[in-house]
């Protein structure tokens, strides 16, 4: 079992605290059912997403910057002003998201369970979730 969980559970903004402590109880729970599910194959992880690119980011990252922006420029600002912490200082694409969970769900992963495994971009200031 996979959730998609993010960035907003462990670092939540200011302007999202409803959706950050959602994402934060997400953590919780898959840990919940991981434990659960002890011993009985069934892995339990969270995928913690950074700030990935979507359609309705895009309109939310045109909310806090200037509008006129071509689209690069647009996200660097963005990434400058309201995710200051993020390593990559670029939005992450979804498929770098995919590729993770790809992973999580594939048998090369069988001995990860219990896990809140981060595609955050170095988002999260620390170096354990």
């Amino acid at each position: 079992m996979l959730n998609i969980a993010s960035d907003s559970a462990i670092a939540i903004p200011e302007e999202m605290i409803h959706y950050g402590a959602s994402k934060t109880a997400l953590l919780a729970v898959s840990r919940g059912f991981a434990k659960h599910a002890a011993g009985s194959g069934v892995t339990v992880n969270a995928v913690i997403a950074g700030p990935t690119r979507t359609g309705g980011v895009e309109e939310f990252v045109y909310q806090l910057v200037d509008r006129s922006l071509p689209w690069e420029e647009a996200q660097r600002a963005f990434m400058r002003e309201h995710r200051p912490l993020s390593l990559l200082q670029r939005l992450i694409e979804p498929e770098e998201i995919a590729n993770l969970v790809a992973y999580l769900a594939s048998p090369l992963a069988s001995a990860t369970t219990g896990a809140a495994v981060r595609v955050d971009g170095g988002y999260v200031d620390s170096i354990i979730p």
